[in-house]
């Protein structure tokens, strides 16, 4: 247990110096009650990092499988609180579970807030909460694994249990080598997208903030209004093109960047992504023609939205609500969907969609040809029966979770349509929902109960289900 004490300890560390940039923009925007705040957790939350590393630095061992989903559940929940102090302790957010639902809904890239004045926000607290979107995108484990030698253990285990999809792997030989290349991409991503902005006509805080919001797909603007707020065609289509290029898997740039272009035509997962997004902007073009006059406008707000809910980034131009139905039907069913594991994007992912619908060919191929031999391919490759039975139990246990989630809803009175919908966008990490909880409104009105069972849901969405579920069999805890 030393070890994993030394990971959580290490994460959080990691998680603190990220407040240097919050405060910093505290100090230069003369945003002196926002000082303290960020200041003192940073200061309490190093000097125990650093004792606890001089007394226990060279006691760590390797980690077992079962300590690997400890280290990372309890790294993501003690982040989600410690992530939650300025915005509580600022004033900010005036209660404690509603402090910890924005932080939990920042870290995991829900992008669901309770704050219903964005635009009268310190700037620090803004950029905190965006940042929150951006380290838990890519992953604070992963991070943390680039950053530090993990103390002499290994971070492959680590990964896999914070990062998305059934197939886990590494682009290069050491892990700690593929985390700062993933990193280095984000990062870069991260750039191009705050200077477009920039020269769309966003100033550079609000372009930075929007950017670290796109590539974690988080949605949290530093508008109350969201992006809608902007009123521009520019800054829409580079929020599009970059929410899309957020819910591909980050394998795939490393593979463009080495020159292994034949691994992006393989891939099954990219092709499935590529053509729903495109497929359904198109039919939500049609739909909601009627709308917007002309087909360019049409396809603007289509576009945009179609990325927004694909990849559960959750800004919004528009209020899908009051579409057609048939438009509110297509949004409706991106919520099963999700980006493509590997990504920032939360969701069920595009992979598995892929996986179950090889496997229904197959079947029909059997029952017309039952002697054949039929083989589920993935990549151009063969993949044995042990993924299609990963990838059922996974999406069994995902909608129990959304049934179970949209029960306790209902419970505290919310409407059946509001009680779902809210369950899959926490569970899916999606952000907005229908009903009481659409893309116009906070979840402000959500009870504090609740939004620590919401808190939940999100984290367990985001890791992938397991990583906090695991903990309630109790096979987990037989010796």
């Amino acid at each position: 247990m030393i070890t994993v004490f030394l990971i959580i300890i290490s994460i959080l560390a990691v998680v603190s110096l990220s407040y240097v940039l919050p405060l910093s923009t505290a100090i230069f925007y003369g945003e002196r009650d926002m000082i303290l705040p960020f200041a003192l957790p940073t200061a309490i939350m190093l000097a125990l990092a650093a004792t606890v590393f001089f007394t226990l630095r060279n006691k760590g061992k390797a980690l077992s499988l079962r300590q690997s989903y400890a280290a990372v559940a309890l790294s993501w929940t003690l982040s989600s609180l410690f992530g939650a102090i300025p915005l509580y302790a600022s004033g900010a957010i005036s209660d404690l579970p509603s402090a910890i639902f924005e932080s939990v809904s920042g870290f995991t890239t829900t992008g669901s807030t309770i704050i219903e004045d964005i635009d009268n926000l310190p700037k620090s607290i803004n950029l905190w909460r965006c940042l929150e979107h951006w380290l838990g995108g890519m992953g604070i484990v992963t991070l943390t694994v680039a950053l530090l030698p993990l103390l002499g253990v290994g971070g492959f285990q680590l990964i896999k249990a914070e990062t998305t999809g059934p197939e886990k792997g590494k682009v290069t030989p050491k892990i700690a080598t593929t985390a700062k290349l993933l990193w280095f991409i984000y990062f870069g991503l991260t750039a191009a997208e705050t200077i477009l902005l920039r020269l769309a006509g966003m100033d550079f805080f609000d372009s930075l903030c929007h950017a670290f919001a796109t590539l974690g797909t988080g949605g949290f603007s530093t508008r109350t209004q969201s992006v809608g707020a902007y009123n521009s065609v520019a800054i829409d289509v580079i929020c599009t093109v970059f929410m899309f290029l957020a819910g591909v898997n980050f394998s795939l740039y490393f593979y463009v960047f080495t020159g292994k272009l034949n691994e992006i035509k393989t891939n099954s997962e990219f092709k499935a992504y590529c053509a729903i997004y495109f497929v359904t902007t198109l039919l939500l073009t049609l739909c909601i023609k009627n709308a917007y006059g002309t087909i360019l406008s049409s396809l603007r707000y289509a576009a945009f939205t179609v990325s927004s809910i694909i990849t559960t980034t959750g800004f919004s131009i528009a209020d899908y609500t009051q579409w057609s139905p048939a438009a509110q039907f297509l949004i409706f069913a991106l919520f099963f969907v999700g980006g493509s594991s590997g990504s920032t994007a939360g969701g069920i992912k595009v992979v598995r969609w892929v996986i179950f619908s090889k496997q229904i060919g197959n079947e029909i191929k059997k029952n017309i040809h039952p002697h054949g031999v039929y083989t589920l391919r993935l990549n151009s490759q063969a993949s044995g029966k042990g993924i299609l039975i990963s990838v059922t139990s996974f999406v069994f246990l995902y909608f129990a979770l959304v049934i179970a989630i949209s029960f306790i809803s209902c419970l505290f009175g919310f409407d059946v349509l509001t009680s779902i919908t809210a369950s899959l966008s926490m569970v899916g990490n999606i952000g907005p929902a229908f009903g009481a909880l659409g893309p116009s409104f906070t979840w402000q009105a959500v009870p504090s109960a609740l939004k620590l069972i919401y808190s939940f849901a999100m984290l367990a969405g985001r890791l992938e289900l397991y990583t906090m579920l695991i903990f309630f069999f109790p096979s987990f805890w037989d010796k």
